[in-house]
């Protein structure tokens, strides 16, 4: 084999490779996209956003259901676009979920000050 077939050879298995890895990456990261959505969309429903953020959990769920039809139809751009805005506005309804709950226990506690203090008047 001569020397420049050689290189021939080599840039064509490059080639080959780099066509190989971008026509599989297409499918594989809006798969794990939707994926990571729909466990950040588990989690804020967990963690109290259905009471407490109802509307961004709302529009989570429904951008996770149009990332799923994306895939369906193998239009994996649009299902990577739409699990990243459902991931967004899940962690957004978690926030204000854990937002909610740190408040309400904060006037807890501040209730139980003034019952403290009112208590602490009476005796004096």
């Amino acid at each position: 084999m001569t020397r420049n077939s050689r290189r021939l050879i080599a840039v064509l298995c490059g080639a080959a490779a780099t066509l190989m890895l971008g026509c599989s990456s297409l499918k594989t990261p809006a798969t794990a996209d939707v994926a990571v959505s729909k466990a950040a969309v588990d989690n804020a429903a967990s963690s109290g956003a259905a009471q407490y953020a109802p509307v961004e959990l709302l529009a989570a769920r429904d951008k996770l259901a149009l990332a799923n039809q994306a895939m369906s139809v193998k239009d994996y751009k649009l299902a990577r676009d739409m699990a990243a805005q459902a991931q967004a506005d899940a962690k957004l309804a978690q926030s204000k979920a854990g937002s909610a709950k740190a408040q309400a226990a904060a006037n807890a506690v501040q209730d139980d000050i003034r019952v403290l203090r009112e208590e602490l008047e009476r005796n004096l």
